[in-house]
């Protein structure tokens, strides 16, 4: 029996392979590579696929999945500490989108209905797209990292009041005070379900499972779970899509929600492929060619409405004109849920099929030219930053703002910590505690107004500039310590330094190994990668199992550090480095704590000149920890209790005989 689904399953998954392929080595986003092959399979291209709304009903899927993972990876708590981008750079960003284009389109002579919802449809930007390249760039931690993710996080939550607001919007109801009463009773009681079921139901359940020990029973549960509310909510004439992401609110409350998380994401990671390959299929390729500079006027309208939306969002967040054009640079385009949105315009009758087949065009078109806008951004936020940055201008950071808050102390001497992440905070710490004069630069304009009630150092603004190094004597300075997340800020900062002053010390911090180089030949005098640091650490704690003295491991690790990590960063074992070999005289010996579990009365209770541990086992107990005790003055007369942690000392192979022992 021939099954039309299979096929086109078999079709769609095939030539996926090779687009993306295509597509991966020009280092394009895989979402794009879904999206051509929607548009070369469909009913507008090669029309490969028969079966198409079986298809969209696995695009549906993913959707819920989608939503899902997201509800399930909202936390409140994260939220809490980025809530002020949340709040009022995404308000900020949504509202203006979509009063500017609402406004746009009441010109083009469409009625406030429909140009309000294309407001909604344009207000939203690729969560996907973008993040994957803050990622592939190392700049989700970055300044214009954090404010993106902040607006990002709050269009992924407005999407949901969006699709309520869409039907009575429409005018699908005669009394819209009726709806709007009906409409919030409902919203009441899928808040008050959740609630319930994230505080009691939900984790009593996923207990009950994971008590069990089944993996399989354990993703069938979250399965059910979220296609469960996903029904729920539909029957009560809200959108599935809810449903799934109050579903994923519900788990995400439980200490449960990481196992359910990564047990999810294949299943969502398959079915948003039918997803974006559905929306590249509704594209009609004709359509585009035959309205296209109609289009590229809108693709161009798109890109600088939005940048500049998200830039003055950016900026009312206090950041700096290079900083914000970044953001507007990163968000210009419309994202994967305006999608999800515009099938309930579709249905609602707010989207005409010749105005869904324009937006599906720019929408395409934007998340298309993403990757390359953003590969370039820098140089191109430079180039229009230049003219407002100049001497005469205002920079983001300036002396009157700063005595409101108190004037820095006297600088001689000092170190200059550019960053105050998790790093630069350590080094302010350590330089607090040795007594050494210090001076902090940072961006988050709130970090700084905190700090600064705290007596910190601290002043606000983009070391990318030399008045801002100059107001913090950097030319009296003796070190300067880069810890940011901004790999190319970084290297800008360097040059910046190096153009001041060639005496001053620059320590940089990097995560990867490719950084290194870059920095050295700029002016660093020493680039300390995370990843090496980490590697030096692990070696440290396991040859101090191996019982090697401690000076041995110390002066090892100086060695390397000397050396700028060149016995890690040599490609090939180098033979002929002059980093000294560590001569290692492995002992037969093994220093282990092992808890007391059995009741055995021949060691429990009895002082240890009578249970003959030592002779019996080849082992010698130098320590016990007894609840909050620990007993270190081990004789004859000491006895062992139950519960007790004992530190043994023997060969490896006794020590693990007296092991099995004490667990019986």
């Amino acid at each position: 029996m021939e099954i039309p689904l299979l096929s086109d399953i078999v079709i769609i998954l095939g030539l996926s392979v090779i687009v993306i392929l295509l597509f991966q080595r020009f280092k394009l986003p895989t979402i794009l590579g879904f999206l051509a092959t929607g548009v070369i399979a469909g009913p507008h291209g090669l029309s490969l696929i028969t079966a198409s709304h079986d298809i969209e009903i696995l695009a549906e899927i993913g959707v819920i999945l989608l939503l899902f993972i997201i509800g399930m990876e909202f936390s409140l708590k994260q939220l809490a500490m980025i809530k002020r981008t949340v709040l009022l750079g995404g308000t900020t960003q949504v509202l203006a989108t979509i009063t500017l284009v609402a406004l746009v389109m009441v010109l083009l002579n469409f009625n406030w209905g429909e140009s309000v919802f294309m407001g909604f449809l344009i207000a939203l930007s690729s969560t996907a797209i973008v993040l994957k390249l803050l990622q592939d760039r190392g700049e989700i931690n970055s300044p214009q990292g954090r404010v993106v993710l902040g607006i990002l996080i709050f269009q992924d939550i407005v999407v949901v009041p969006m699709m309520l607001l869409a039907p009575l919007m429409a005018g699908g109801s005669e009394d819209v005070g009726t709806a709007l009463l009906l409409m919030a009773l409902k919203g009441a009681f899928v808040i008050v379900f959740v609630l319930i079921s994230a505080r009691y139901l939900v984790p009593r359940l996923l207990y009950l499972v994971a008590e069990t020990k089944s993996k399989e029973l354990f993703i069938l549960s979250v399965v059910v779970i979220c296609f469960a509310v996903a029904w729920l909510t539909s029957s009560l004439g809200l959108s599935l899509a809810l449903g799934a992401f109050m579903a994923g609110l519900i788990i995400s409350e439980s200490e449960y929600s990481h196992q359910a998380t990564s047990n999810i994401l294949p299943f969502r990671e398959i079915f948003t492929s039918f997803f974006f390959v559905s929306i590249g299929m509704l594209l009609d390729f004709g359509f585009l060619l035959q309205h296209l500079p109609v289009i590229l006027l809108f693709v161009v309208l798109t890109f600088l409405l939005k940048g500049v939306v998200a830039t003055v969002a950016s900026r009312m967040l206090q950041y700096p004109l290079r900083v914000s054009l970044l953001v507007g640079l990163s968000l210009f385009q419309v994202g994967e849920f305006a999608f999800i949105l515009s099938k309930t315009g579709i249905s609602t009758g707010l989207l005409s099929e010749e105005t869904y087949q324009y937006f599906l065009s720019v929408s395409l078109l934007t998340m298309a030219i993403t990757p390359f806008v953003m590969g370039s951004y820098r140089q191109l936020a430079d180039l229009i930053a230049s003219p407002f940055t100049s001497s005469k201008e205002p920079m983001p950071f300036s002396h009157q703002q700063q005595d409101a808050h108190g004037d820095l102390p006297e600088l001689n001497d000092h170190i200059i910590i550019i960053g105050y992440g998790i790093n630069g905070r350590n080094v302010a710490k350590a330089a607090k505690y040795a007594n050494i004069p210090y001076v902090i630069v940072e961006l988050n304009a709130a970090t700084v107004k905190n700090e600064r009630k705290q007596g910190e150092p601290i002043v606000y603004g983009d070391a990318v500039h030399p008045m801002i190094l100059s107001h913090i004597e950097l030319h009296k300075a003796r070190v300067v310590v880069i810890a940011i997340s901004d790999p190319e800020a970084t290297k800008r900062i360097v040059s910046t330094i190096r153009e001041i002053s060639a005496k001053v010390h620059v320590i940089v911090r990097t995560r990867f190994l490719q950084e290194m180089e870059e920095n050295f030949r700029i002016g660093a005098d020493e680039v300390i990668p995370e990843e090496f640091e980490t590697s030096i650490e692990i070696f440290t704690r396991t040859l101090n199992k191996y019982l090697m003295p401690r000076d041995e491991i110390e002066a090892f690790t100086q060695k390397i550090r000397s050396d700028n990590y060149e016995m890690f960063r040599s490609l090939t074992s180098n033979h002929n480095s002059d980093i000294g070999k560590l001569s290692v005289d492995l002992p037969d010996i093994e220093v282990a704590s092992l808890r007391v579990y059995t009741k055995e009365p021949e060691i429990i209770n009895k002082p240890l000149l009578e249970s003959n541990i030592r002779n019996k086992f080849a082992i010698t107990i130098v320590g016990i920890r007894r609840k909050e005790e620990t007993i270190l003055n081990i004789n004859a007369t000491t006895q062992i209790r139950r519960g007790d942690l004992l530190y043994v000392v023997g060969k490896p192979a006794d020590v693990l005989r007296f092991n099995y022992y004490l667990k019986e």
